[in-house]
């Protein structure tokens, strides 16, 4: 786990290793500062001379000076550092997600993913910040002041070593206790994040149905929990300052005992005693001791607080994705020619029932084929598998005459646009809305294709026409629109295979009609799939195809259908005789 983290500090190695080596400077003078003050006290005030007092003087103001500069220039490094770790490690896990089938993206909620990127690496980049600094700075002032210690007084000194087993035990305690709590609080931050980004986006529906008590019982239900879990993690940490306080006044007191018994003595033996000024240093560099061993519990608190932050990113980066390009792929789409041989789908491996079963058919290019079903018949499911957004679980899709599995996955894109019932449209202008289809689009392509998909006349009562801002999920235009400027941008794309999966079903029958009569004219070479619940979006096509259960229960042309298929001929008759049979 720590070698995939540390992978994306990069470009930041410099700043990560000068991090720890300034503090190694900053370190070294503060050990130095004690003993040089005992020396100030010794040879210069108790002996009142001025020569002493100044030369040690300026040993300490350098040694200040040396450890302020240090500790600035490890603190700079470690900012720099630790905020490129994390600017690398959201890329890397962005360009992972990017890197996902769908089956990848269902195996993490959009809430949690939104979590890891944001409040699980802001966790994991304040540890990696701690560690640079803390960890290299308490270890280091414990050994240079265990061993200024020693050479003042090695017998008083060993003081300290009483509080270790009470404070290695205290931070055990700490570690085993709360990192199940911070596991458990992560995973209730995604349910948190996933009832926030549902209000938001049914905000509509909520204000509508007068539910907005009822999201807010909701939210307040999780974010107590978070508060509860947080602040049974927090009282138990916050038990380690007060046992380390404890450990640093009970070590200062005995040894200002010992210390002083210490220099009474010396007036009788000075072998056996020490001076005022050893006093005060041992003092101080015992202070240090215990110190930096709270410096080293307050790390390991960091990491037991990151560590469920850390494991929850790596799960992201070690995901791999099951669809990917083979090893020599084919670049290019020949045609639009589609064919599914004995396909089969479904979309857990221990399902009961196949979303898709043994499904025969074939497609040639150039075709218009329309796709009716019922609501869960898998319309949906089987054009997916197309752009290989999902791969069949048995059986073969080809497209171009060549199985989707050889092809590279970019070329096999490029050669497939949807338009989706429900489709995205991000913030920017409608032009850049429309270049998603085409980064070289020209003006005149992008209102030609406007024009074909009845979104220019729209667009053109608009204040700014083509450069009208679109609001985040273009909740400024309505789904009719929405749907239009969707089909224009599928449409500059040029695809061998269009697939309109219900994208008119916000739009009245007949632009329906004119949009539908703009592909034949100017994409005629295109295959167009065109998946609808009205009847009339598809009796025109060159084949129909009925779904039931993930079954094709017949395939034909509107004629064929009406004469044969008893599921075709009720949904016909719903919709023009308004279910009247007489």
């Amino acid at each position: 786990m720590i070698k995939k983290l540390l992978a994306s500090v990069r470009q930041y190695k410099k700043q990560a290793i000068a991090t720890p080596l300034f503090m190694v400077g900053e370190v070294a003078m503060e050990t130095m500062i004690p003993l040089v003050m005992s020396y100030l006290i010794d040879r210069g005030v108790e002996r009142g001379d001025m020569g002493q007092i100044w030369l040690y003087g300026l040993l300490l103001l350098g040694a200040a000076f040396i450890s302020l500069f240090s500790g600035s220039m490890s603190a700079r490094m470690a900012a720099v550092s630790s905020a490129g770790f994390a600017r690398n490690l959201r890329h890397d896990m962005y360009y992972r997600i990017q890197q996902y089938s769908f089956s990848n993206i269902d195996h993490f909620s959009t809430s949690s993913i939104i979590t890891r990127l944001t409040t699980d690496v802001t966790n994991v980049q304040n540890a990696f910040q701690m560690i640079l600094r803390m960890a290299v700075r308490a270890p280091m002032t414990l050994v240079f002041s265990m061993v200024m210690a020693l050479t003042i007084n090695a017998r008083i000194s060993m003081v300290f070593l009483f509080t270790l087993p009470v404070l290695g035990f205290g931070i055990y305690f700490i570690m085993t206790r709360t990192h199940p709590i911070f596991r458990r609080v992560f995973k209730t931050y995604d349910k948190l994040n996933n009832v926030v980004q549902e209000n938001l986006h049914g905000v509509r529906v909520v204000k509508n149905f007068v539910r907005e008590d009822h999201e807010v019982e909701k939210f307040n239900a999780i974010s107590t929990s978070i508060y509860q879990d947080f602040t049974k993690a927090e009282k138990q940490l916050a038990f380690m300052s007060p046992l380390m306080m404890v450990c640093i006044y009970t070590c200062t007191l005995l040894i200002s005992w010992l210390g002083a018994r210490a220099i009474v003595a010396s007036g009788n033996n000075p072998d056996l005693g020490m001076t005022t000024g050893q006093l005060m240093s041992l003092i101080t560099y015992v202070i240090q001791i215990l110190s930096s061993l709270m410096m080293v519990s307050f790390v390991f608190m960091m990491i037991t607080m990151s560590r469920a932050s850390a494991q929850r990113i790596v799960e992201v980066l070690d995901e791999e994705s099951d669809i990917h390009s083979p090893a020599q792929p084919v670049t290019a789409v020949a045609d639009g020619s589609v064919d599914f041989d004995h396909v089969s789908f479904s979309y857990a491996s221990r399902s009961e029932r196949d979303t898709l079963s043994e499904i025969e058919l074939h497609i040639p290019s150039g075709a218009v084929v329309g796709v009716l079903g019922g609501t869960g018949s898998g319309k949906s499911t089987l054009v997916q598998m197309i752009p290989r957004l999902y791969d069949a679980t048995t059986g073969t899709v080809r497209v171009g005459g060549r199985d989707v599995r050889d092809y590279d996955l970019k070329a096999l894109r490029d050669g497939v646009a949807m338009v989706l019932q429900k489709n995205e449209l991000f913030s920017g202008t409608i032009r850049d809305n429309l270049r998603w289809g085409n980064e070289q689009a020209t003006d005149a392509e992008i209102e030609e294709a406007c024009r074909l998909a009845q979104a220019d006349p729209f667009i053109q009562e608009m204040p700014d026409r083509y450069e009208t801002w679109i609001e985040q999920g273009g909740t400024n235009v309505s789904g009719g629109q929405k749907q239009r400027l969707c089909i224009a941008r599928a449409l500059l794309k040029k695809p061998k295979i269009l697939i309109l999966d219900d994208s008119t079903s916000a739009v009245d029958t007949k632009t329906d009609a004119l949009i539908r009569a703009g592909f034949r004219s100017f994409i005629p070479e295109t295959t167009k799939i065109i998946i609808a619940q009205r009847v009339s979006s598809v009796k025109d096509a060159d084949l129909i195809v009925v779904l039931d259960n993930g079954r094709i229960v017949d395939q034909g042309t509107h004629e064929e259908l009406l004469a044969r298929c008893e599921i075709y001929r009720e949904v016909h008759d719903s919709q023009t005789k308004g279910g009247d049979k007489a």
